[in-house]
């Protein structure tokens, strides 16, 4: 399975998640890349769209491979392989590192306005794929703090293994594609830009 681009994911998403039609939905983007798709599904089931800031940590000498994730508030997510490639002093200026990202980004996305408050409503999470999973774990976590009606995961693609994982996490996972064979996001696009930070404060602009 194969989608033509992050737009074709993001309807596709949003056929399954018509149950939530109705219920005012608020669709969490994990920036940078889920951000047009949360508009989509958002405007699809007549809900909100925001995003929820969580940062990948990266591995010594292999910053594509994530070890982790940390949220906004600090909390961390480490991977079972984490304290195996990096210690504790290369994992403590990792987040701080990401910490600083995060705060420069909440700065620029949403400079005018608090984000949406999750308490008491359906809560739909969006990235435009996962591999190890780490940053919907951190997302999750962090949202579950703040007393969601219904807390969903949906997302396009994962790894069966990285879905079992996020499912402890989250009430719902919808995911289109769990293949066996997995290698990177990317893979299950025929069509996958870098979406900017430019993209991102002009959809985060629009009015509601």
């Amino acid at each position: 399975m194969q989608f033509r681009n992050r737009d074709d994911a993001a309807h596709q998403l949003a056929e399954k998640l018509e149950p939530y039609r109705g219920q005012s939905p608020l669709v969490l983007a994990i920036p940078r890349g889920a951000v047009p798709m949360a508009g989509i599904i958002a405007k699809a089931l007549g809900g909100e769209m925001d995003v929820v800031l969580v940062r990948k940590m990266r591995a010594p000498a292999n910053p594509e491979l994530a070890i982790g994730a940390v949220d906004e508030t600090g909390w961390t997510y480490l991977a079972d392989y984490a304290r195996q490639m990096a210690d504790d002093d290369y994992i403590e200026a990792e987040k701080n590192t990401q910490l600083e990202v995060m705060r420069e980004r909440r700065a620029q996305y949403t400079p005018v306005r608090p984000p949406h408050d999750p308490a008491g409503r359906v809560v739909i999470v969006v990235d435009d794929g996962l591999a190890t999973g780490a940053t919907m774990i951190a997302a999750l976590h962090a949202l579950r703090a703040r007393n969601p009606k219904k807390l969903v995961c949906a997302v396009p693609v994962a790894p069966p293994d990285t879905l079992r994982k996020v499912e402890a996490y989250a009430d719902e996972v919808v995911c289109l594609f769990a293949p066996d064979y997995f290698y990177a996001v990317g893979q299950f696009y025929m069509d996958f830009p870098q979406v900017s930070d430019k993209e991102v404060i002009a959809l985060l602009s629009r009015p509601e």
